[in-house]
């Protein structure tokens, strides 16, 4: 009960400043037609109401499962194995995140068909998951985070001269659709739970940083899209 008190307070102070905005720019300057401005108030409470769900489920379900997992994989003593199952989880994970589909939708949209959204969502999926393969190597090798940065961002910035154009600004934003609500708290959970298991509680620390990481795949994996567009 505590944890559903504190999760509605939450939601609700995220969402209300947008809300307080958005009624004063209405009885102010927009003035919006009554069933648009009483559609988002419908809209305001469904957000509200999603969101205290997710994130209980989030603290419910996701967390614990993600670090479960995450506390199994190293137990098989198996490196590919854990690799294997951090890649297929990410793009599961990835497929299953909301903002992607939005993200693909709207490129679809744009492009008229050109680029279809399936292959957008596959595309960031695949980038992803290697770079949360990528991140259990980190973790399991105590490889410095700099280094997969800097070489990840300049395989980014060389291909981004042989690239269609118009897929640059769509990349790096694929980059930031895959920190969504979905893909975060489960990477996070995996990350720490593989860290806490390898590097027992004190190390699990290196469990952070693997968003960060992830991230870097779909904009490497948008880019190499771009190439076949061009």
């Amino acid at each position: 009960m505590a944890n559903l008190s504190e999760t509605v307070h939450e939601v609700v102070m995220g969402v209300l400043p947008i809300t307080v905005v958005v009624f004063l720019l209405q009885f102010t300057i927009i003035w919006v037609e009554w069933p648009i401005f009483i559609q988002f108030v419908a809209g305001t409470l469904m957000v509200v109401t999603g969101l205290i769900l997710f994130l209980l489920g989030v603290h419910v379900g996701l967390l614990p499962i993600g670090e479960r997992i995450g506390s199994a994989l190293p137990r098989t003593g198996k490196l590919w194995f854990i690799l294997l199952f951090s890649f297929i989880l990410g793009f599961v994970v990835t497929v299953a995140e909301p903002d992607v589909r939005v993200l693909a939708s709207y490129v679809d949209t744009a492009s008229e068909g050109a680029v279809d959204r399936n292959i957008l969502v596959y595309a960031v999926a695949l980038g992803l998951a290697f770079f949360v393969a990528v991140s259990m190597l980190k973790i399991i090798f105590s490889i410095p985070i700099i280094y997969i940065l800097t070489v990840g961002y300049a395989v980014v910035f060389i291909l981004a001269w042989f690239s269609e154009p118009t897929f640059l600004p769509i990349s790096f934003d694929s980059g930031g659709v895959t920190t969504g609500p979905m893909a975060v708290p489960f990477i996070l959970a995996l990350g720490v739970g593989v860290a806490s298991v390898l590097k027992g509680k004190s190390g699990s620390g290196d469990g952070f940083g693997l968003v960060a990481l992830a991230s870097i795949g779909p904009i490497i994996a948008v880019l190499i899209l771009g190439m076949f567009f061009s």
